[in-house]
Order: C-alpha cells, then sequence, then structure tokens
C-alpha cells in the first residue's frame, strides 16, 4: 500500500459530501471507488478531475507511505 487516499476521505467529511455523491461529481466508477478504498493506484486522471472538483492539490488528496 504505497498511497493513502485518507486525506481524501477526510475532505469529503469537511465538504459534507458523502461518497455516491463524491463519485457522481468526478464522474468514477463503483469499482475505482472500491480501489481507493483500499488504497490502490488509480488513473492520474482521476486525480486531476477529483483536484479540479475540490480546487486542490493531489498532495491534499493523497500521500505516499513509505
Amino acid at each position: 500500500m504505497p498511497f493513502s487516499y485518507n486525506r481524501l476521505w477526510k475532505l469529503l467529511i469537511d465538504e459534507n459530501m458523502t461518497k455516491t455523491d463524491f463519485r457522481n461529481a468526478v464522474g468514477i466508477s463503483t469499482n475505482t471507488l472500491a480501489k481507493m478504498g483500499r488504497n490502490e493506484n488509480v488513473a492520474f486522471d482521476v486525480l486531476d478531475r477529483i483536484c479540479v472538483l475540490f480546487d486542490c492539490k493531489v498532495e491534499d488528496v493523497m500521500e505516499h507511505i513509505k
């Protein structure tokens, strides 16, 4: 598990956004959302869409775990 999306889950809480609302807003499949829930790799275009949605940097939604 080289990456963690815990920052994203906290951001969703802060924005009072459900995972379903988030999935629909970003335009990702339930499969991609599940991969993120398991801290697996997702495509860079998904990360780009997330950053555009929240007007943030990629490090605001994920972190590299050594």
